[in-house]
């Protein structure tokens, strides 16, 4: 099943897997953030301001790519566990 926190630790490679994705996720959590407070100085200033606005956008964008992210990875995890399980939750 997607979203457990028990899956994180089925395997080995779960872990692995869970670990990557958590690395991805503080990057791109950190890269928003950085894109986000960038704009918001250059919107202090009116020759800065369109440039400002497409790193808003960009944040934008990163901010988007999180939940992406944890999607891939719970069925990434869910691909690797027991498949009749998870096609026994499916039928009922």
């Amino acid at each position: 099943m997607l979203f457990r926190s028990d899956n994180r630790n089925k395997s080995a490679r779960h872990e692995s897997i869970y670990a990557m994705f958590e690395i991805l996720y503080t990057v791109v959590d950190f890269a928003a953030a950085v894109f986000f407070i960038i704009g918001s100085v250059m919107f202090f200033y009116e020759e800065w301001m369109t440039t400002g606005t497409w790193l808003f956008v960009v944040g934008s964008f990163f901010f988007a790519m999180k939940p992406a992210l944890r999607l891939i990875r719970e069925l990434k995890l869910a691909s690797i566990g027991d498949t009749e399980a998870l096609a026994k939750r499916y039928k009922s």
